[in-house]
């Protein structure tokens, strides 16, 4: 007659693996309960307790989380009204920069007949900044338009002024000013910056200079 399989266990190594109680769910389930009660300190007899705190501490997690989520809501609702206000401002910095773009094209071809004013005056007023420093480079070749016709001679847009009279052309601290301008944007290249603001206030020591002899 054959002996039935039993298994054994190691006294070295305990409970095996293979072991049946280890594969065991009510085991492990029980083995965990103990760990926990253990860890504690409490036993069956105060289990209300144990709920209790699993509620206390739920709540308080419950009132992290939507503390978390109403601050996020409020900031993200705080942006948006953010955006909303800086979308209408640039709408409106918009509209005032076309108007105004308009108006000074107009008053260019109704003041001026001359057509590099106007072209000077388009440059200035475009959304593109290396259009604005295209209208100093413009002014400035009007400017020595200006001076070839008041008999200045030299090579150059600086040798003529150089050979000005200070006292006689009007302007001539402003020319020198604007033509400096100019020659930083072509030798500096796209590493010079210039403002909207800066261009314009460029241009209308051109303009003040032209409007002194009449150019435009």
């Amino acid at each position: 007659m054959a002996t039935p399989l039993t298994v054994t266990q190691n006294p070295v190594l305990g409970d095996s693996v293979l072991g049946s109680r280890w594969l065991n769910p009510d085991h492990l389930f029980n083995q965990s309960v103990s760990f926990f009660n253990d860890l504690l300190g409490f036993n069956a007899t105060n289990g209300p307790q144990i709920i209790a705190i699993y509620h206390a501490v739920v709540f308080l997690f419950s009132l992290f989380f939507l503390t978390i989520i109403s601050y996020c809501a409020i900031r993200l609702l705080e942006i948006r009204s953010k955006e909303r206000k800086h979308l209408l401002h640039e709408i409106t910095e918009y509209a005032h920069f076309q108007a105004e773009r308009e108006k000074k094209i107009h008053q260019g071809e109704t003041v001026s007949k001359n057509e590099k004013w106007v072209k000077t005056l388009n440059y200035l007023f475009s959304q593109h900044p290396s259009d604005w420093k295209l209208a100093v480079i413009e002014a400035d070749a009007m400017l020595e338009s200006l001076l070839d016709q008041l008999g200045l001679s030299g090579e150059t847009l600086g040798d003529k002024l150089k050979s000005a009279d200070k006292d006689k052309f009007r302007g001539f601290a402003s020319a020198w000013e604007v033509h400096t301008i100019r020659n930083k944007i072509v030798h500096e290249g796209v590493s010079f910056e210039l403002s909207h603001h800066e261009a314009k206030r460029v241009i209308a020591l051109y303009e003040q200079i032209f409007r002194e002899y009449g150019f435009i």
